[in-house]
């Protein structure tokens, strides 16, 4: 090998090792951030009462659809506990590789990381008993097709957590803002038609945010009788 193509090895070698160590204290970096962040979310997103709601038991199979970096399946591994497993689904893989590194960093090993797609979470059929959509159900595109799909997930009488923010009357006019905002009222609505049952519902859950925002949450029940959408009972 000639001197040139030596120089030239050892230069990409030299950049390969500098771009790992930039990526890894980016990562490391990122992680310590999202701790202080979440952290600080706690004193308002009243994680507590939301797994309250979910009425979680040892061994259950739990679902987080929009889990995002794990703010809230990292919650839900211990309430579960090591016989039972928490479906941490999302779209975007880059959240979803931080949620992996957190995850082997608690030595929460029942968190089973799942990359769906925008119309379809990709998990089990029949086998999950508590499905939490955390501030996601404003971001759906087709709401109708994920709910099917995790009606269809959903044990019987299997339970459905939607925590989200209240539209803001500010924000009208404002796609960008509105944009991350639902009723609670359009949701039960969507819920009905897909076949759920509502169990209970506050328009008041989180009166108020770090920005001003209102939050609901809306508990649905799958039917123990099978039921096509839309039915009434």
């Amino acid at each position: 090998m000639s001197y040139r193509l030596k120089l030239f090895a050892l230069l990409l070698c030299v950049l390969a090792v500098f771009f790992a160590l930039h990526t890894g204290y980016s990562a490391l970096n990122t992680l310590s951030r999202l701790d202080l962040v979440e952290a600080q979310r706690d004193l308002w997103q009243q994680p507590a009462a939301i797994l309250q709601a979910l009425a979680i038991r040892p061994g259950d199979v739990i679902a987080d659809l929009g889990c995002g970096s794990g703010y809230f399946s990292l919650k839900l591994s211990p309430q579960t506990g090591k016989t039972g497993r928490v479906y941490a689904e999302d779209i975007r893989r880059l959240p979803l590789i931080f949620l992996w590194f957190r995850a082997m960093e608690k030595g929460d090993r029942n968190i089973a990381i799942v990359h769906g797609d925008p119309a379809d979470p990709h998990l089990p059929v029949n086998q999950v008993n508590d499905f939490l959509i955390l501030n996601t159900y404003h971001e759906l595109a087709d709401s109708q097709a994920i709910l099917a799909h995790v009606r269809e997930s959903l044990v019987a009488r299997g339970r459905l957590v939607i925590v989200d923010r209240t539209p803001n009357p500010s924000h009208e006019g404002d796609g960008g803002l509105a944009e991350h905002e639902i009723s609670s009222e359009r949701v039960e609505t969507e819920l009905r038609q897909a076949g759920f049952e509502i169990a209970a519902r506050q328009d008041r859950f989180i009166a108020m945010d770090p920005d001003n925002e209102s939050w609901w949450l809306i508990v649905a029940l799958k039917p123990s009788v099978a039921e096509s959408p839309g039915e009434t009972r």
